[in-house]
């Protein structure tokens, strides 16, 4: 990766890097700022060049190389390893997996990038020089890595398999882990979160994850062994079958092509061959099917298991529940409240009487029409106020000023002219005569007396 991404401005400034690029001071009294500074700047740097090249180890000899400034390397970055260090943001390598409890010589031999020799020279012997080659790992980084990858794990199609071998793992993790020590010390952080266990099997690595939901991992037993072989076998056995089906299909078209060509008994050789094939590949995928019911049948077991385990608790937690409750209990509490209840309604009765034991208590239904006779007579007092201010409201008909009063009622009705109900036979030209006596006169429209035209005589009956 281009320097360009974790190199800080200041990086061209000469008179800032000359003094950042001097050794510390033996003794950190004498300018504690300065020194403050220039151990803040590269521990700055230091941990975000490893984020941004994908690591999470470093070495001294990787970091003057990596920090080298016009031919010239960083004077005091042992010192900068040794004070961080100190601080517990880096681990010796080794002793990052020696901490780890889980028997990592077993498995780390030849398969780990870690090498216990390379702290026996350094520690033992008390040495306070960094080696060039003394590897060491950023404990920051390899918490989000670790992190990363068990992340990366349970969104695969290997979420539903517990055991996984290193190499699907490494292939799993290619777009996390930039190389395989990346990998191995973000398994040791997993393994000292209990949520990863590494074992080995017939010379192979396998890796044991921690179920969701689950506080830890827990050993690999010989149920997750024959699960684990199970899997094996499914995968092996359907690429066989996989394969079987691709040379069928081509034993099909050889035969096609030699029939074309004339070449009959070569063509019903291939067709033979490919029978034999075909009846190869039913074999195996019938023996591939039996295993997918095992798994399943296995699957269903720990589903099973899981919820028998949880009736257990369930179980445990109502007993707990109901530890000092019984029948008996419940019907004399029962007895006591009806008891209290009744006594309650009494000591109401008694109150609610007092001083009136002289007269008899008025029952519920006079106590409403009582209310109800009060209620209305709120309402007859109400009216007048409401309507005090308000005119009468007329009773006669309506007239205008000056004329007489019509008759009301069904008198009105016997005064009004009876509905004409026979036939009026009136010719356009007569409508239009009468509309021509029309006048205008200074008061208004009036009309002429129009003489009815003579009607028809009526048919005789």
């Amino acid at each position: 990766m281009n320097a360009e991404y974790y190199l800080p401005p200041e990086w061209d400034d000469d008179e800032r890097m000359n003094f950042m690029f001097s050794d510390f001071k033996e003794n950190r009294e004498v300018n504690t700022t300065d020194w403050d500074s220039k151990m803040d700047f590269w521990t700055v740097l230091v941990v975000k060049s490893c984020r941004d090249r994908g690591t999470v180890c470093v070495s001294l000899r990787e970091l003057n190389t990596t920090f080298r400034r016009k031919e010239t390397a960083p004077l005091g970055l042992a010192t900068v390893l040794q004070c961080l260090a100190r601080c517990g943001k880096i681990q010796r390598e080794s002793e990052f997996a020696a901490n780890v409890d889980c028997g990592w010589l077993s498995w780390g031999v030849g398969l780990l990038l870690v090498k216990p020799l390379k702290w026996t020279f350094s520690t033992l012997l008390g040495s306070s020089r960094v080696p060039l080659e003394e590897s060491f790992v950023v404990i920051e980084l390899v918490k989000e890595k670790a992190a990363e990858l068990l992340q990366v794990y349970r969104s695969s199609e290997y979420a539903s398999s517990s055991i996984l071998s290193f190499q699907e793992l490494c292939t799993l993790s290619s777009d996390v882990c930039a190389d395989e020590s990346t990998l191995c010390m973000a398994l040791l952080q997993l393994q000292r979160d209990k949520q990863v266990t590494v074992s080995l099997h017939e010379g192979e690595k396998i890796v044991k994850f921690c179920p969701p939901g689950q506080d830890r991992v827990s050993p690999v037993s010989e149920v997750d062994i024959g699960i684990y072989q199970l899997q094996r076998s499914e995968k092996l056995l359907g690429e066989r079958v996989e394969k079987l089906g691709l040379e069928a299909d081509k034993c099909k078209e050889e035969a096609r092509t030699l029939l074309r060509e004339g070449k009959k008994s070569q063509a019903l050789r291939c067709l033979r061959g490919r029978k034999r094939v075909e009846k190869r590949a039913d074999n195996l995928f019938a023996k591939l099917e039996s295993i997918r019911g095992i798994l399943d049948r296995i699957a269903q077991s720990q589903t099973d298991k899981m919820v028998i385990q949880a009736y257990q608790a369930g179980v445990s937690a109502l007993r707990l529940s109901l530890k000092d409750v019984t029948v008996e209990r419940a019907e004399n509490l029962v007895d006591q409240i009806q008891e209290l209840c009744d006594t309650q309604d009494e000591v109401n009765q008694t109150i609610s009487g007092g001083g009136l034991r002289s007269s008899p208590p008025c029952s519920t239904d006079e106590d409403m029409d009582e209310l109800e006779n009060e209620l209305k007579s709120l309402l007859d007092e109400s009216k007048p106020d409401s309507v005090s201010g308000l005119p009468e409201v007329p009773t006669g008909g309506l007239r205008a000023p000056g004329e007489p009063s019509l008759p009301a009622g069904n008198d009105l009705l016997d005064s009004l002219p009876a509905v004409p109900y026979r036939q009026l036979d009136i010719s356009a030209e007569q409508l239009e005569e009468e509309l021509n006596q029309l006048t205008l006169t200074d008061s208004g429209i009036e009309q002429k007396k129009v003489t009815s035209p003579a009607r028809r005589p009526e048919p005789a009956q």
